[in-house]
């Protein structure tokens, strides 16, 4: 029975991956701000706090999910080398 290769566990995730995730969820927030502020000047202060409220709980979720989708997708394992093979790193 042979044993099972070692593995190395790398992550290759850079920040220009999720360079265009953090720049998108920032126009929805300063959208959703301004808007905010819209309503707030039309005497309108419930409407306002319900709709950041609204905006920030629904894409929160959608945030996430491909922040840890493309944290996931930028995970390798890559085998060791066997040390019997006389092959060095």
């Amino acid at each position: 029975m042979t044993r099972p290769l070692p593995y190395n566990l790398r992550c290759t995730l850079t920040f220009g991956d999720i360079y265009g995730q953090v720049l998108a969820w920032m126009g929805v927030i300063f959208l959703s701000l301004a808007t905010a502020l819209g309503l707030m000047g039309a005497s309108r202060p419930l409407f306002a706090l319900v709709g950041v409220g609204l905006i920030l709980v629904l894409s929160l979720p959608f945030l996430l999910f491909a922040f840890t989708t493309t944290l996931i997708n930028h995970i390798a394992l890559e085998p060791r080398p066997d040390p019997a093979d006389g092959q060095t790193p």
